[in-house]
């Protein structure tokens, strides 16, 4: 009986540690609006006409090959968190947020970069099991921005991240950030 309650114990706790969420925080500095969520082995070219369409700019959400680009409102110092889910969160109180996008990626690697631009510095690594996963952005604060042409240390926007498996990578804009 001793036996079966500690393998009872160890399974619960395994399950558990399955469906816990993991959350990071990030805040570093990026230029030309944009930082990226990158596998480790993309073979995406950022500077391809095919990257920043006029969608995607509209969407502040490009994609290629393994390489996201988050648009960002501020220029300069980006703060936020990523939390990779086992399942996409259902009830959004969109009011909370300026803009909600969402797109997928092909993490072949196992490894999830954040990087800013243009130096592609790694800033933050997350393991992953390999596949493809659906990636939601909330951007918020946005009318912090004191000039979206120069970094201000007032600006506070924010960007919440949440990653979980999932097969379809087509974009979609859930609330549209209005520039007006």
């Amino acid at each position: 009986m001793k036996k079966l309650l500690v393998l009872l114990i160890l399974i619960t706790g395994f399950c558990s540690a399955q469906t816990q969420k993991m959350t990071h925080t990030f805040n570093f500095y990026t230029e030309y609006h944009q930082f990226y969520l990158e596998d480790k082995e993309a073979k995406g070219d950022t500077g391809s006409n095919e990257f920043w369409t006029d969608e995607a700019f509209e969407a502040r959400f490009a994609t290629k090959q393994g390489i996201i680009a988050v648009g960002t409102y501020c220029y300069g110092n980006v703060k936020g968190e990523i939390t990779v889910l086992q399942n996409p969160v259902k009830d959004i109180d969109y009011s909370l947020y300026d803009h909600v996008v969402e797109g997928g990626i092909d993490i072949s690697s196992g490894e999830l970069l954040i990087m800013d631009c243009p130096t592609s510095t790694v800033e933050l690594t997350i393991k992953v099991t390999p596949g493809k996963y659906r990636v939601r952005v909330y951007g918020s604060n946005f009318k912090s921005v004191a000039e979206t042409d120069l970094a201000n240390e007032s600006d506070n926007d924010y960007y919440k991240i949440e990653i979980w498996p999932d097969d379809d990578i087509e974009r979609k804009v859930l609330k549209q950030f209005s520039y007006r």
